[in-house]
């Protein structure tokens, strides 16, 4: 994924050195050519460590993506090296390599299965009470549904787009 932003901007970082910090409005997406990035979230109970990035997987997009800031922070784990995509960037590479847009897609994918899978494992293995569990979700849930409009429009807008492609491809009305 790095080649692909050849003209982003390169950073490096020593071992235990902020990137970002929890709160932060920065809006950068960032790819690990080298080293690794811990991501981190300040907890009532201390810093939770939520996951490690490897080189060649991406950070950041949450950020990039809704225009909200840092839910959490991120560290460089020995030296690393990171490419820096500016949102500007982004949006060119996806324009131009739509394939770009689907890899990432299927990797947020996979990251959202994975925390489903860790959450309902935390409460089959009886470390989450099921009055808990079922909060987390109701949360979630209501979280998904107060997301800040997209800049050409809100969620309801791209749902509307795909019912009327879907219509209009298989000639069916809405």
């Amino acid at each position: 994924m790095s080649a692909l932003f050849s003209h982003e901007l390169e950073k490096d970082f020593q071992d235990g050195e902020a990137i970002f910090i929890e709160g932060d409005q920065c809006r950068e997406l960032y790819i690990i050519r080298s080293g690794e990035v811990v991501i981190r979230k300040k907890t009532e109970r201390g810093d939770v460590e939520l996951v490690t990035f490897k080189r060649g997987e991406f950070f950041g997009e949450m950020a990039l993506l809704e225009s909200q800031p840092r839910i959490a922070s991120a560290f460089a784990k020995g030296q690393t090296k990171l490419l820096v995509v500016q949102p500007g960037g982004f949006l060119l590479k996806i324009r131009r390599d739509p394939t770009f847009a689907f890899e990432m897609l299927q990797t947020l994918s996979m990251r959202i299965r994975v925390t489903n899978d860790r959450l309902f494992q935390a409460f089959k293995g009886g470390n989450i009470e099921m009055g808990l569990f079922e909060e987390i979700l109701r949360l979630t849930e209501a979280k998904s549904r107060t997301l800040a409009p997209t800049p050409r429009g809100s969620r309801k807008s791209v749902a509307g787009k795909t019912n009327a492609h879907k219509g209009k491809s298989e000639g069916k009305p809405d």
